[in-house]
């Protein structure tokens, strides 16, 4: 779960954005003043911060260079200084994105799920137990698995038969190879239907059409495949 800072000195547009952040299993510490977040903020565990300009004392574009004195975890600017002038300035001292006030809430979940996503992959060292790709994310240490960001829960079986199908991602695997490698069984004509069932939960878990699938694909007489 993501850690969200919000500074707002709007209180209604803060509230908003903490009930749409929630909503999205995010975790958001929410903040209407510069001076109250540089007074906490080593305390804080942060992975994203939301950041107004126009606030009384210390505003948005002073805030965000004393966070970037420490700190490298992605800023958007969610303000109504709509001038170029103060976009260029925002992104030249640290921020990763700029919206103008009035904004559409959805627009500003996806910006930070994107920013998110770009930190992630550029500052994290990826498990070799892990695979990232496409929206798919899966652990193998912890036998986790996200899709599109949010925790899918998967039962034994569906997560091993999606790790091993991730793990051999652009390549076919045969039916029999993955059964043997799920449970550890030798293979026999009718244990296609088990496997065929399982898959059948995965997609649905994926929302994926099970008639024309974007992710897992049979490959009739064959196996399936997931595309890189």
């Amino acid at each position: 779960m993501a850690n969200i800072l919000i500074v707002d000195d709007e209180k209604e547009i803060a509230d908003l954005l903490e009930i749409y952040l929630t909503n999205e299993d995010y975790n958001v510490y929410k903040y209407y003043s510069s001076k109250e977040v540089l007074a906490n903020l080593n305390n804080l565990e942060i992975d994203l911060a939301i950041l107004d300009v126009m606030m009384p004392e210390i505003d948005g574009f002073q805030l965000c260079k004393k966070i970037r004195e420490n700190y490298t975890f992605p800023i958007i600017f969610a303000t109504a200084k709509v001038e170029e002038i103060d976009k260029i300035k925002g992104l030249s001292i640290g921020a990763d994105d700029y919206v103008t006030k009035p904004f559409e809430p959805l627009e500003l979940i996806a910006r930070v799920k994107a920013q998110l996503r770009r930190y992630k992959k550029y500052n994290q060292v990826i498990s070799p137990n892990e695979i990232d790709f496409r929206g798919i994310r899966i652990n193998n240490d912890t036998h986790e698995f996200f899709f599109n960001e949010k925790k899918v829960i998967l039962t034994k079986t569906e997560f091993a038969l999606l790790w091993e199908i991730c793990l051999n991602r652009g390549n076919v695997i045969k039916s029999d190879d993955l059964f043997f490698r799920v449970w550890k069984e030798k293979y026999y004509e009718t244990d296609n239907n088990t496997i065929m069932v399982h898959i059948r939960h995965l997609r649905e878990k994926m929302s994926d059409n099970g008639k024309n699938p974007k992710y897992i694909k049979t490959i009739y007489g064959v196996g399936y495949k997931i595309e890189k």
